[in-house]
C-alpha cells in the first residue's frame, strides 16, 4: 500500500461533519464555536481565499476530516489539504522542506527531532517547530485487536497470550515499522515481554505496516491473527479490541501539536489549533476515543 495522502477541499457540505460529532455531544451550531472563543476572527478576510496545509498522524484521519467541515462554517473561505501519514514520514517530509503549516505528530520523538528548543531528542539539530506554539493536544491509548473471523473465535485473548503464542511461534502479529510511532509503541510491548522481534520476524511470526491504517487494514481483512493499533483506529474500523496496553508495558500515547517556523499561513494556523481546542472539536475526537489534554 502506497503512502496514504488525504486531501480534504472543506467545502463538503457541513452537515456531514455536525451529524458526526452531534451523535457525541457536540453542538451543531456554527454560531457555538465562535461562542467559545474557536473561529470569532478569521485569519482569512472577506472574500479572501486561503488554505491551510496540516501534516498529520493517520490516526487522526477521521478526527480531523469531521472537524474540517466545523472549521469551513466559521471560516468559509478556508480550505485545509491535509497529509495523513505515519509520523515518521511526515517528519521527513518536513524536514525534507514540504510546506506545511501545521504539524501532530502520534508521539513526542517526531516532534522533538524537528524542535531545536526540545530538551530531548533533537538529535540531528533540526529547527522546524515553532516552539511558542507547541503543546499536547490528545492521548490515545495502545490496544490488541483481533479480526472477526465469522465465529470461529480468536486465535488470541490479550497481550500475555500473544506473547505466550509469539514465543511458541504459532500466530501472525502485524505491527507497524520502526519509524511509525505505533510500531515503536509495538515494540516497547515486545521488549516488556522479552521477544525478539528479528527472529521473530524470521521466522515468519510478523508483518509490518507503513502507518497504523495499514496495520488495521491487515486485521480487518483477516490476513493475521491479531494486530497492534491504536484505540482510535479499532473503534473506527469496528475491530474487537482484546486489551489495551498499560503505560508500564509501552509509556504514554500523547500527541504533540505545533505551528511551523516556515508555515506559509502561520496566523491562520494558529486560529486551526485554538479551534483544535474548542467543545465541539474536542467531541470529535472523543467519539473515536482521544482524550483531549487541552482546552481554549
Amino acid at each position: 500500500m502506497t503512502r496514504r495522502a488525504f486531501v480534504a477541499a472543506v467545502g463538503l457540505v457541513g452537515a456531514l461533519g455536525l451529524a458526526a460529532c452531534g451523535s457525541s455531544g457536540a453542538s451543531s451550531d456554527a454560531g457555538s464555536a465562535a461562542a467559545n472563543g474557536a473561529a470569532g476572527s478569521s485569519a482569512a478576510g472577506a472574500g479572501e481565499s486561503k488554505t491551510l496545509t496540516v501534516f498529520a498522524a493517520a490516526s487522526l484521519t477521521e478526527s480531523l476530516t469531521e472537524i474540517a467541515d466545523l472549521f469551513r462554517q466559521a471560516n468559509p473561505n478556508v480550505d485545509i489539504s491535509y497529509d495523513f501519514d505515519s509520523s515518521g514520514t511526515l517528519k521527513t517530509q518536513i524536514q525534507e522542506g514540504a510546506a506545511c503549516d501545521v504539524f501532530i505528530s502520534a508521539a513526542q520523538k517526531q516532534m522533538n527531532a524537528l524542535d531545536a528548543q526540545s530538551e530531548t531528542g533533537n538529535d540531528e539539530g533540526l529547527d522546524f517547530v515553532d516552539h511558542s506554539t507547541r503543546f499536547d493536544i490528545l492521548e490515545n491509548k495502545v490496544t490488541l485487536v483481533v479480526p472477526d473471523l465469522g465465529g470461529e473465535g480468536a486465535k488470541v485473548s490479550g497481550f500475555d497470550d500473544m506473547a505466550q503464542k509469539l514465543k511458541g511461534q504459532s500466530i501472525l502479529l502485524a505491527m507497524g515499522n520502526s519509524d511509525v510511532p505505533v510500531g515503536q509503541y509495538t515494540q516497547k510491548i515486545l521488549a516488556y515481554y522479552s521477544l525478539d522481534e528479528k527472529t521473530l520476524a524470521n521466522a515468519g511470526c510478523i508483518t509490518y505496516g507503513t502507518n497504523v491504517k495499514e496495520v488495521t487494514s491487515q486485521v480487518s481483512e483477516a490476513a493475521v491473527d491479531c494486530g497492534v493499533i491504536y484505540k482510535t483506529d479499532a473503534t473506527s474500523a469496528g475491530l474487537t479490541v482484546v486489551d489495551e496496553a498499560t503505560e508500564e508495558m509501552c509509556g504514554k500515547v500523547v500527541y504533540p501539536a505545533a505551528v511551523l517556523k516556515e508555515a506559509p499561513e502561520p496566523e491562520l494556523a494558529k486560529e486551526f489549533l485554538d479551534f483544535l481546542q474548542t467543545p465541539d472539536a474536542s467531541a470529535c475526537f472523543q467519539k473515536v476515543g482521544f482524550t483531549p489534554l487541552a482546552s481554549a
